[in-house]
């Protein structure tokens, strides 16, 4: 290994099971939805949630980001395939997940997780559900470097990954086939992700500004996607029809995201703190009036 480069050899599975495999990516998406769990368990304590609001929120997460990651890839990057063959659409296991369209697609589990479940405000789950996201995030592109995928254009600084390129025929035994030192765009998302999650912790637990409706889903928001738009200056091409784009989709998709962010924080800096039993207790008597059962009332912790 050159001091100018590293050259990166680790394999993308962890162990196989028969003619199928255990991957690294799949155990940080386990890791990270488990930290993220725990983190929001706390909250729940924190804010005397009832308790039974918080595994149907896990259950939501979880196929919204599965559902929407996996046709945010087939209809944003290549529609014109996946439409044509649509079982193809249901090949996960073949790689190909989108984060934008996970995005949306816990948007639309979250409606209806607060109309099936809590009967609150989107926001008000957001805010705890962004939180430990930048971890999860992290540990995902984590993923993304063991799988020899999402990297940057060449470079000549220090710290160059030189990737495999012909990674499965490497696994049958292939000699391998390296990229040029190149950048790690995945551990400039990971920090960035990292330092995201750092400051929504900071600003749940010691600032108490989950009382500011929409503040940290605001701010997670220009955060995550202002550094996506930006990395992605240095990434190669995912798809050929990106091929002297200007912006790349990932760039396209992540201006509204940004966008949504300053509103969300406008709002919430213009509206002041949500704090009190009186706005609790205003929220339960309308989630009476609308469906006839009780609620749980929120009576927060201090």
């Amino acid at each position: 290994m050159s001091l100018l480069e590293i050259t990166w050899t680790v394999d993308p599975a962890i162990f196989p099971i028969g003619s199928r495999e255990i991957r690294w990516y799949a155990f940080m998406f386990i890791i990270g939805y488990t930290i993220g769990y725990s983190i929001v368990k706390r909250m729940w304590k924190r804010e005397d949630i009832n308790p039974q609001w918080i595994d149907p929120l896990l259950f939501y997460t979880v196929i919204g980001m599965m559902i929407g990651s996996r046709l945010g890839h087939c209809l944003f990057y290549n529609p014109g395939y996946y439409l044509s063959n649509p079982i193809e659409i249901l090949k996960m296991w073949e790689g190909g997940l989108a984060s934008h369209g996970g995005v949306i697609g816990i948007i639309v589990a979250i409606y209806f997780y607060s109309k099936k479940v809590s009967h609150r405000n989107m926001m008000w789950t957001f805010d705890k559900l962004v939180t430990p996201t930048g971890l999860v995030a992290a540990l995902i592109r984590i993923g993304n470097l063991i799988n020899h995928e999402v990297y940057g254009h060449p470079t000549d600084l220090p710290w160059g990954f030189r990737f495999i390129e012909n990674l499965y025929a490497w696994k049958r035994g292939a000699a391998p086939i390296f990229s040029p030192p190149s950048h790690p765009t995945q551990l400039y998302e990971a920090f960035c992700y990292l330092l995201t999650f750092a400051l929504c912790m900071w600003l749940y637990f010691k600032k108490d500004a989950w009382k500011k409706e929409g503040l940290i889903f605001g701010i997670f928001m220009i955060c995550i996607f202002t550094c996506r738009f930006f990395i992605e200056f240095l990434k190669n091409t995912q798809e050929k029809f990106e091929e002297g784009m200007a912006l790349n989709m990932g760039q396209l998709l992540s201006i509204p995201f940004v966008l949504m962010g300053i509103f969300f924080v406008w709002r919430a800096l213009r509206k002041g703190a949500n704090t009190g039993e009186d706005t609790n207790e205003r929220t339960y008597e309308r989630t009476k009036a609308r469906t006839g059962k009780k609620a749980n009332p929120i009576t927060p912790k201090h």
